[in-house]
This record gives structure tokens, C-alpha cells and sequence, in this order.
């Protein structure tokens, strides 16, 4: 890099750092007073609020690091334009195509941290923070219904070449991805119940088996009375019931896909959204919701190109020193409104079915085309 690309970077990286741990001291403090509530129910002590919080800040350097990136570039811009630095530096031959490319290769790095963070840090520790606090309240992971969580299992092929539908009645799921109080229930390719398994617990043994304990196998065959044709409208049934200690279930389901209720699909993994949609899909489930998120998450990290672009245009503000904090202010606001904006545009699209990629992408681009007026006026005047 060039000196004044080293200059102009390192300013905006510890400008970018100190902003970064500030607003996520903030976010600790209001989290942490949210946890408050639980503290003191089962196990759940201050120290464990402390540290299922602890946990949750990887996640929010992932949502604060465009944010972060728009204020700090706009702070050293305004400093810079208040001190007439930047003025030297265009009277020395930086044009604004050449800052805007300065801006996106000083970007490339929060890009790939943003990536870092948001797929390989943030989710495994909203896991284990979630997992800890369950562990210290006592509970398990519970869901809207009172019956439990219930999910569809299609398994595609058979030993007799029949497909299987299942609807798995999961009672509780622990935070070590262990399930109790389990009803399946089957049915063949026809879609006739051909079997009811109730088990008092259940876990998981790769590749692709749960170990069900205590179980209650019942099973229905059809059974036509003699000399008359099956009456599909009115069948008969002849019931068999077996009791097993131990039972090997060879299903679709696995822990990662049930650990979809123990995370938001905002903070889940690219990988484990692309998973669980692949899983929807099989059993024709809706997928709308985490097609969006799946989109956000690999178009979320370029952001912080667009909030860089927004930031160009202060550094053609020829400002007093006294107006730097006012250009500050303005940048957090025009950080928190892209925020605000980008996710009830993600809701909006929801309900309105929309394409998920155009969803996703749409606030960024807007913000671009925002920063790229506000640029060539500023070049202009």
C-alpha cells in the first residue's frame, strides 16, 4: 500500500476498533439488564447472566460492524475535512475514484470479518450461551403449542421401495439435543396411518438414527373383512402393540435441524439455513422465512462496502471542528435507519412473498444508489 492508503487505513481501523467495543459495551449493558429477570429462577445465578451475555457479543459485532465502519470512516473524514487534510490530499492528485477504491480495499478486511464472525463464531456461541442458560433455568426448549414441537419427516426410500411420511411430536428438547417424550406418527405412501411410536427419550447416533428408549410400538394393518373389497372410505384395522427397551430410528432429523428452535434464523450459520431449507423443502414445508435469512447472511457482510460509499461525500464537507460531532451524529443515524430499514424490509418481503434475494438486497441498494448521489453532488459543488 501506498503511504497515504496506510495513513487513511490505519486512521479508520482504530477509529472502527474503539467504536466497535463501545457500542458492544452498550448492547452488554442493556442485555445483561434484560437477564436480569431470570436471574435467581433454578440455578440461574448473576455469573450465569454475565456469561450467556458474554457469549452473545460475537453476534453483536456481527450486527454493529457496518454500522461501526460507516462512523469511523466518517469521523476521520470530518476530522480530516476540518483540518483541511483532505483538501491536501485532492490538491495532490486523489480524485474521488481513487478514494472510492481506497475505501473499498480498506473494506475488504471487515468484509471477511463480518464473514468470520457470522458464520463460524456468532452461531456456535448463541448455541452454548442458549444451552448454558437452559441448563442453569432447569428448562428445555419450548415452543408455541403445549403439545411440544412438532416436525415432518419424509423418508425417501425404503427397503420396499415405499416412501414414509412422519409427524414427530417432540415433548421436550434439552439443550444437549437429547428429545423426550416422543410420538411418531406414521404413514405410507397413500397416506394411511400404518404405525404410532411413543418413546420416553431419544438420542441422536450418526449417520442418521435415533436411539429411542422405552418405547411403544403400535402398529396398524388392514385388514378387509372376508369376501368384501377394501373400502378405502371405511377401512379396518387390526392393531399390534409391542413394547421395546431400545429402538433404532432411521429418520432425516438431525440435532442440527432441531437446534433451529434454539436459535433465531437471523443468527443461525449460512450452512445449517441452507440445511433446514433443504429439509423444508423435502416435506413441502413453507421456507419463505429462512430463504430471506439465508440471503441476508450472504449479502449482510457487503454492507459495510455500501456504508463506506455513504461515508465519502463528508470528507467534501469543509467543516469547522466544532461540526464534527454533529457529522458523527449524523452518521449514527444514518447507520441505525439502514439497520431499521433493512430489517422491516426483510419482514415486508415475508409477508408479501416476495423473491428473497430482491428482499434481501434491496436496502443495501438503495443505500448505495444514496451514497453514489450524495458523492457526485458533493464532487459537483
Amino acid at each position: 500500500m501506498r503511504i497515504y492508503e496506510r495513513y487513511f487505513a490505519r486512521q479508520i481501523y482504530l477509529t472502527f476498533i474503539f467504536i466497535l467495543f463501545a457500542f458492544s459495551g452498550l448492547f452488554f449493558f442493556f442485555d445483561l439488564i434484560n437477564e436480569l429477570n431470570s436471574v435467581g429462577h433454578g440455578n440461574y445465578k448473576f455469573q450465569y447472566a454475565v456469561l450467556c451475555v458474554a457469549l452473545q457479543t460475537p453476534s453483536r459485532f456481527y450486527e454493529i460492524i457496518p454500522v461501526a465502519a460507516l462512523i469511523s470512516a466518517i469521523y476521520v473524514f470530518a476530522q480530516m475535512a476540518a483540518n483541511s487534510e483532505y483538501t491536501i490530499f485532492r490538491v495532490s492528485g486523489l480524485a474521488t475514484n481513487q478514494a472510492l477504491r481506497l475505501l473499498l480495499k480498506i473494506g475488504i478486511p471487515l468484509v471477511f470479518l463480518t464473514y468470520l464472525i457470522g458464520e463460524v463464531v456468532g452461531p456456535y456461541t448463541d448455541q452454548l450461551s442458549e444451552r448454558v442458560r437452559l441448563e442453569a433455568l432447569e428448562s428445555s426448549v419450548s415452543s408455541n403449542f403445549q403439545s411440544g414441537v412438532w416436525v415432518k419427516d419424509t423418508l425417501t426410500a425404503r427397503a420396499d421401495g415405499e416412501q414414509v411420511t412422519r409427524f414427530v411430536n417432540v415433548g421436550e428438547l434439552k439443550p444437549d439435543a437429547t428429545i423426550s417424550n416422543v410420538r411418531i406418527y406414521e404413514f405410507d405412501s397413500k397416506f394411511r396411518l400404518s404405525n404410532v411410536r411413543i418413546a420416553k427419550s431419544g438420542k441422536y447416533q450418526p449417520p442418521g438414527h435415533w436411539q429411542l428408549t422405552d418405547v411403544t410400538d403400535t402398529q396398524l394393518i388392514d385388514v378387509p373383512p372376508p369376501g368384501t373389497p377394501a373400502d378405502t372410505l371405511n377401512p379396518v384395522y387390526r392393531a399390534k402393540q409391542v413394547t421395546l427397551p431400545e429402538y433404532s430410528l432411521r429418520s432425516e432429523l438431525t440435532p442440527q435441524i432441531l437446534s433451529v428452535l434454539m436459535v433465531s434464523p437471523d443468527r443461525m450459520s449460512m450452512f445449517n439455513l441452507f440445511r433446514y431449507i433443504q429439509h423444508l423443502t423435502e416435506n413441502h414445508q413453507d421456507t419463505q422465512r429462512y430463504e430471506i435469512a439465508l440471503w441476508r447472511k450472504l449479502l449482510y457482510p457487503f454492507a459495510v462496502f455500501v456504508m463506506l460509499v455513504l461515508s465519502l461525500p463528508f470528507a467534501y464537507l469543509h467543516t469547522r471542528a466544532g461540526v464534527v460531532g454533529v457529522n458523527v451524529f449524523g452518521g449514527i443515524m444514518l447507520g441505525m435507519s439502514f439497520q431499521l430499514f433493512n430489517t422491516l424490509f426483510s419482514h415486508i418481503g415475508n409477508l408479501n412473498t416476495w423473491p428473497a434475494p430482491m428482499t434481501a438486497a434491496t436496502p443495501a441498494l438503495i443505500y448505495l444508489v444514496l451514497g453514489l448521489v450524495g458523492l457526485k453532488w458533493v464532487d459537483r459543488h
